[in-house]
């Protein structure tokens, strides 16, 4: 038998924390914490890093553990809306999904990392949440308002088509995303109905979609205090197709490399890299 050399130093990978929401499952509805598999795989295969899924539980959770132990943070997609309560919004429509529970944790998560500093993805939701938390507004339904595209999933069984480009961005010139993309124009998927109203204090825009639709931020250094921090949002979701999309794969890898450079400044005690 061949003992393994418990002398060679080990690669400790970095930990991503993945937002969850609370959904239904089985024929009995009981009450799941879920993520999409694709955030896991792109955790797996692109970043290389071990992804921890955090459950939606509301107040219950400790935020200031678990920004000790993690070294990122995706905010993923999903169905439901952010409260409009919670940006002093109207009502949603009837039958509008909620999910109370992952915005009383997702949004004190996310003023609690901005202010460390530890670098955030945010897809989608998690696009709309980080304007939210950081003091902005949503359009509840960007198809109902004159001018603006219908940016929501086209219903049709075929994931290429839901999941496909959907229309074009509008880079701005020498922002983040420019630097990474290379090109002012770029093309992106697109299954939202809500979207930015007023940016919140502290984003600065970094894509436009042609009817002027907010589609790409980041936080600037000034917002994240003394802890320069890495934190970009958008609206489309890259972990759809970062297999053949050379961006889509980017946006990882650059949060990847974030993510290292946090936990490695973490170990020496000092701070972040901000993406501008």
């Amino acid at each position: 038998m061949i003992f393994p050399d418990m002398r060679s130093p080990r690669v400790v990978k970095p930990l991503i924390g993945i937002s969850c929401c609370t959904k239904q499952f089985g024929v009995f509805g009981m009450p799941n914490h879920a993520a999409s598999d694709t955030y896991v795989r792109a955790t797996d295969e692109v970043i290389c890093a071990v992804p921890v899924l955090l459950p939606a539980n509301g107040p219950a959770a400790d935020i200031e553990t678990l920004l000790d132990r993690l070294d990122g943070i995706i905010l993923t997609g999903s169905r439901s809306n952010v409260q409009p309560t919670l940006y002093d919004g109207p009502p949603h429509a009837e039958g509008t999904p909620e999910d109370p529970a992952r915005d009383g944790f997702t949004l004190p998560l996310i003023r609690a990392a901005v202010a460390r500093g530890v670098p955030i993805l945010a897809i989608c939701r998690g696009f709309q949440e980080l304007n939210v938390a950081l003091g902005g507004s949503l359009h509840q339904r960007l198809q109902d308002l004159p001018d603006r595209m219908d940016h929501s999933t086209p219903m049709q069984p075929s994931s290429r088509v839901r999941q496909g480009k959907a229309h074009a961005i509008r880079v701005t010139p020498g922002g983040w995303l420019h630097r990474l993309a290379g090109t002012t124009e770029i093309a992106v998927n697109s299954l939202h109905n809500q979207g930015v109203n007023q940016l919140a204090p502290g984003l600065t825009v970094e894509g436009v979609a042609p009817d002027g639709t907010i589609e790409a931020v980041r936080v600037a250094a000034s917002q994240a205090g003394p802890a320069i921090g890495y934190a970009v949002g958008v609206q489309w979701h890259p972990e759809y197709d970062w297999r053949t999309d050379a961006l889509s794969r980017a946006i990882f890898e650059q949060f990847g490399a974030a993510i290292r450079a946090y936990a490695d400044a973490a170990r020496l005690g000092g701070v972040s890299i901000a993406a501008d």
